[in-house]
């Protein structure tokens, strides 16, 4: 017989919190559904039983696979960013595996599992919230993290990726008023959204320094989304005193406002002028082409990537937050107003 002590159990740990192994089973899954005080027994006890769990050392060897969690494929803004993290991992030899979840989305497995089912190395997590108990629940597992454009402000010290989208507003308002532009609307994403902020930010900072009164009725709010954009544009165009420009926040949402303008009898850009954002490659075979604001977004998805292979490699960061420069590529959906 080996004099080597055995491994606890699973059903161990169980008995000695006077629960049952599904419920511990549930804590080092990161389910939810357990009271905070019984986590809380359950993993005292993990911890000082040392228990790693059936997959024992797993994470002392890499998988060589990492978690890529987005909110849909719907839209080509998330193609590019797969498109970047799929191109960086695999001149490393490293898998991706995509995942589609969305915040509101109740069915399990939550975004924050998916990493231990799928026995990966590492999670990139783009356009989503970022709470304590999760960042907590990936450490436990020894799960590495990146953020892309996330939705709030998270801590610090974790990775994020993102773009310079106070700059970018600020660029694409500073266009319209030069071509002559005072009423210019902005249309942004959701308002609590980090990157609306900060392009509603640079919009405002753009109207202050030319001495153009900020209108509140002309900063309204969408979805990012075609439909949000249509139906915002709409609003706009129905005002007393309508802008003559708007700036969307996404180019998804100018392709809505493009929509809006033809139904209302608008020619773009004599009569009405249009500037998005994100540089999506639809945009040059707009009719007319976009004038818009690029995010380099495949190089963002390659940055995220190279970041988190970075992190798991035990190697230090230069900056936990990494900005790529936006740029404003002048097309044709924009010229001066229309004069009276």
């Amino acid at each position: 017989m080996s004099d080597q002590p055995s491994r606890p159990t699973l059903a161990l740990i169980a008995s000695e919190a006077g629960v049952s192994p599904a419920t511990v089973s549930k804590v080092l899954n990161g389910r939810t559904d357990v009271a905070p005080a019984t986590r809380e027994r359950v993993e005292e006890l993990l911890r000082s039983h040392n228990y790693a769990g059936p997959g024992g050392g797993r994470r002392a060897r890499r998988s060589g696979l990492i978690d890529l969690v987005l909110a849909g494929l719907d839209s080509p803004w998330a193609v590019e960013i797969l498109r970047g993290v799929e191109a960086e991992c695999a001149e490393r030899g490293i898998g991706v595996v995509v995942s589609l979840v969305r915040d509101d989305d109740a069915r399990p497995p939550s975004w924050q599992n998916l990493p231990v089912l799928h026995h990966s190395d590492g999670v990139i997590l783009v356009t989503s919230r970022m709470t304590r108990q999760q960042r907590r629940q990936l450490e436990r597992a020894g799960v590495g993290l990146v953020l892309v454009d996330p939705v709030n402000l998270p801590d610090p010290d974790i990775a994020s990726v993102g773009a310079t989208n106070w700059a970018g507003g600020l660029a694409a308002t500073e266009h319209l008023l030069e071509l002559g532009h005072r009423r210019i609307a902005m249309i942004g994403g959701p308002a609590d959204m980090l990157c609306t902020q900060a392009r509603v930010d640079g919009y405002r900072t753009a109207l202050e320094r030319a001495g153009v009164p900020v209108d509140r009725e002309l900063i309204r709010y969408g979805d990012f989304r075609h439909r949000g954009g249509f139906a915002r544009t709409r609003e706009l165009l129905a005002l007393p005193d309508r802008p003559t420009a708007v700036f969307a926040g996404s180019d998804e949402q100018a392709m809505g406002a493009y929509e809006a303008a033809r139904q209302a009898g608008l020619r773009i850009p004599e009569d009405f002028s249009v500037v998005g954002f994100d540089d999506l490659p639809t945009c040059e075979w707009m009719s007319p082409p976009l004038t818009t604001v690029r995010q380099p977004l495949e190089e963002m998805g390659r940055t995220a990537a190279s970041t988190l292979l970075q992190l798991l490699d035990g190697r230090p960061l230069l900056s936990p937050r990494v900005e790529l420069a936006t740029e404003l590529r002048v097309r044709h959906s924009t010229a001066p107003p229309p004069t009276a």
